[in-house]
């Protein structure tokens, strides 16, 4: 090894919402050795932007039926030995690389691991506790969230992308999103975008199927002067003959500021950057997946609005832009920096 590892950067490998915001904090990285540990969609992500990246995680499948989550308390076991497998692979980059910093995107075995050989350790996340199962899951749950929090309390800063006031180790730094260097207009030109435009966004993992198949079938019906756009993700395969598909994109951002309407699921990133560039919104929750119903619930949206979209489409599509200015991406990177010195 010739270089010497100043971060490393875990990413949790669910979805690509992490990625986005980790790639948001790691541009200001000038100068800054970092590497990154996670999987599937998002160490593509991660490379496609130039940085390097251990493509070593292999997260459990949410199941989902008719846009609910099943089998909760089956995942979360799945999940419980997914991370027991993280922690081997964060052991062995911390033996190889040995980092000054390990900063974490809701990745709990690397900050185990940091813990254990007295690292500085810093979560980025927006949530403190999980509530995936009911029952006598929620009671194995509850004992899984007590671990967690304890990792919580022990980490040297905790980086939310959530406004609000400084708590104890909790630093509020508002959302953090990709910055353009592009006017909306430029954009538009760049994508073909000659009239108004709907993108359809489901993430990194096939669980968004049931929103693509609605929304195509509702826009199909519906009369409108616009074009829909499908960014389909690196997981699903879709026939689609009357819309225009992207699949995999690594600038959903910039199309997102170019287009008139998002219709995603309801993953914070994605929400955060429909804000940060002004464009109207509408964001279906997994059913069952508390984190998707909180953020779809604190915007005005649930689950059950699937099933209005052919209402909610044509309205949405002629609503005014407003932006939310933030610099969580900046300030993040201000916190980080202060441990590698």
């Amino acid at each position: 090894m010739t270089d010497k590892t100043d971060i490393g950067f875990f990413s949790s490998s669910i979805g690509l919402g992490h990625a986005t915001r980790d790639i948001a904090i790691a541009q200001h990285f000038d100068g800054i050795l970092a590497k990154f540990v996670t999987g599937n969609g998002a160490a593509k992500l991660f490379s496609e932007y130039g940085f390097s990246v251990n493509d070593s995680y292999v997260p459990p499948k949410f199941k989902i039926k008719n846009g609910s989550l099943q089998k909760s308390l089956k995942w979360l076991f799945a999940y419980y030995q997914y991370y027991k497998e993280c922690i081997g692979i964060a052991k062995e980059f911390v033996k190889n690389e040995k980092p000054k910093v390990i900063v974490s995107d809701e990745d709990f075995a690397s900050l185990t691991v940091a813990q254990q050989n007295k690292i500085p350790s810093i979560l980025i996340t927006d949530i403190l506790e999980t509530r995936f199962t009911k029952g006598i899951g929620a009671v194995i749950e509850k004992k899984m969230n007590q671990s967690m929090k304890n990792i919580i309390q022990n980490c040297s800063v905790v980086i939310m992308p959530e406004f609000g006031q400084d708590q104890d180790n909790i630093k509020m730094v508002g959302p953090i999103v990709r910055a353009t260097k592009h006017s909306r207009d430029e954009l538009r030109e760049k994508f073909s975008f000659s009239r108004k435009t709907i993108t359809l966004s489901v993430g990194g993992t096939d669980a968004g199927m049931f929103l693509i198949e609605k929304t195509i079938d509702v826009f199909s019906k519906l009369n409108l002067d616009a074009d829909l756009v499908v960014v389909s993700g690196p997981s699903l395969k879709i026939d689609t003959q009357n819309v225009r598909n992207l699949g995999f994109v690594n600038n959903l951002h910039e199309i997102i500021y170019a287009s008139d309407l998002v219709i995603s699921l309801a993953g914070k990133s994605t929400i955060d950057e429909s804000k940060a560039y002004g464009t109207p919104g509408i964001f279906i929750p997994i059913k069952n997946h508390f984190e998707q119903e909180d953020n779809a619930r604190q915007i005005g949206y649930q689950y059950e609005d699937v099933f209005h979209l052919d209402t909610l489409i044509p309205r949405k599509l002629e609503s005014c832009r407003t932006s939310v200015e933030t610099n969580g991406a900046s300030r993040a990177y201000e916190i980080i920096k202060k441990y590698l010195t």
